[in-house]
């Protein structure tokens, strides 16, 4: 069996914006880097099925996701992905235990509500709502919402990129407990080189 975690060769198009790009890395935890506008977020949302490449192939950690070539396009739903996105994407009526909890699939070994309000340091916050949570709070409510779906792989847009310093500061340590804790392969997306340098094993950077 291959020891390539992300096989990614595809050309994508939204508009008039093409990209080719072509990813091998036998790294569990990979970061695209680069500028705004530059396909980053276009990379994760074809991995997910949000976006359909114009040709080529998609394989995550031996399961082919997308293959032009053979016909193959895994529905989103059964790709089974965690993404978490900027702004985290929270219920607003709903509390944060019932945010975690939305989408929640029960796995044998996976994590459970416990694991992850362990692992993210949410008890206390299981009965608040969301209004009024700092920006570092709830993204660690989304990260473990994507956790309690029982990925099979995460994918992280910008997690930190709306978040002050110190929240920045505070999250981090979060992220690297999830990545060593999930055992996960991960697809971070980032401009920000010092952040990648904490969380990832390979980078990919790509032009403007």
């Amino acid at each position: 069996m291959s020891d390539v975690v992300h096989s990614i060769d595809v050309t994508l198009r939204r508009g008039s914006f093409e990209r080719r790009l072509r990813i091998e890395s036998d790294a569990r935890v990979l970061a695209l880097v680069g500028a705004s506008g530059s396909g980053k977020t276009s990379v994760l949302h074809a991995v997910a099925g949000l976006l359909r490449p114009a040709r080529g192939h998609i394989a995550i950690a031996g399961e082919t996701l997308f293959d032009a070539a053979r016909g193959v396009d895994v529905a989103p739903h059964r790709r089974r992905i965690g993404y978490v996105f900027q702004d985290g994407r929270l219920f607003p009526h709903l509390d944060v235990r019932r945010n975690l909890l939305y989408g929640a699939r029960s796995n044998a070994g996976g994590f459970t509500l416990d694991d992850v309000a362990a692992l993210l340091a949410l008890g206390p916050l299981m009965q608040r709502r969301i209004t009024g949570l700092s920006g570092g709070e709830v993204q660690r409510i989304a990260l473990g919402r994507a956790l309690l779906s029982q990925p099979r792989l995460l994918l992280l847009d910008e997690p930190l990129s709306m978040l002050d310093p110190d929240r920045r500061e505070e999250l981090l340590p979060y992220l690297q407990g999830v990545r060593d804790e999930s055992g996960l392969p991960m697809i971070y997306v980032s401009h920000a080189a010092d952040e990648v340098a904490r969380i990832a094993q390979d980078v990919h950077r790509f032009d403007d």
